[in-house]
């Protein structure tokens, strides 16, 4: 199945790392959170991906035109020569359609926007690109696709320390609660999508708002409880704690790398 990635937001709450990176190249380890994304679709045999670009959409193309196999694997370089031989490659057999969205477009609208990039595909993919999991997709796409609706996402329990306040008529509080112990999910993408989506639509609406409280009158969006691991890099911190994880070897999101189970 095609993948739909939503690569052109501003990323505002990481403008303190930098305000020239667009977020899905922000690095974690060595390389972008994107190409993590990606390389974890590929490793499910989903090799065909459709950018949805605005924001830093010049960033995102050259780094995939400069691409550098050899700068991000392992390789050989012959005695007395500058034959290079790879022991592994990436990108060498993806297939990336990368589309200008606009600038400003909601996440509905960019979508709508490549839909004629998605062919007669019954079903596809899509996904915010700062987000990681050790989802197993193949039995979660399986699942999606016997019980015959037209759309799904991931829901985990809020990540983020805050506390759920809990207060009577007169404002005393009566309870102070963690978010991360309470029952409260949220939705961290990893959508499925028949292409029937595409009916709940209207031009520039967010496909979390409208269309989806339209699927939600009529029964056909599911929401698919997860407690496996999911992060994403919203802020600064995000990075750094993504960051410290890859120095210490901990990368469940890799599930291309046995090593990293």
């Amino acid at each position: 199945m095609k993948v739909v990635l939503f690569c052109g937001g501003l990323g505002t709450r990481l403008r303190d790392y930098s305000e020239t990176i667009p977020k899905p190249l922000v690095e974690v380890g060595s390389r972008p959170i994107l190409w993590h994304l990606m390389k974890y679709y590929a490793h499910y045999g989903h090799k065909e991906f459709i950018l949805c670009l605005g924001h830093g959409a010049r960033a995102i193309k050259e780094f995939f035109l400069k691409y550098e196999e050899c700068v991000s694997n392992d390789f050989v370089l012959a005695p007395g020569t500058r034959e290079v031989k790879l022991l592994h490659k990436d990108i060498d057999d993806w297939r990336i359609t990368f589309v200008d969205t606009g600038h400003n477009a909601t996440i509905g609208e960019r979508l709508r926007r490549v839909r004629e990039h998605l062919g007669s595909d019954e079903m596809f993919l899509a996904n915010y690109a700062d987000g990681l999991a050790d989802l197993d997709l193949a039995a979660y796409v399986d699942a999606f696709r016997s019980r015959g609706k037209i759309a799904c996402f991931l829901s985990v329990p809020a990540p983020h320390t805050f506390h759920i306040v809990h207060a009577d008529a007169e404002d005393h509080v009566t309870k102070l609660e963690l978010v991360t112990q309470s029952p409260v999910r949220i939705n961290a993408g990893f959508f499925v999508l028949r292409r029937a989506i595409f009916d709940y639509m209207r031009p520039g609406e967010d496909l979390v708002v409208q269309p989806f409280e339209r699927l939600i009158g009529e029964r056909q969006l599911v929401a698919v409880p997860y407690d496996g691991f999911w992060r994403n890099m919203d802020t600064f911190k995000d990075k750094m704690q993504l960051d410290d994880m890859v120095a210490q070897g901990n990368v469940p999101w890799q599930v291309w790398n046995v090593t990293a189970r």
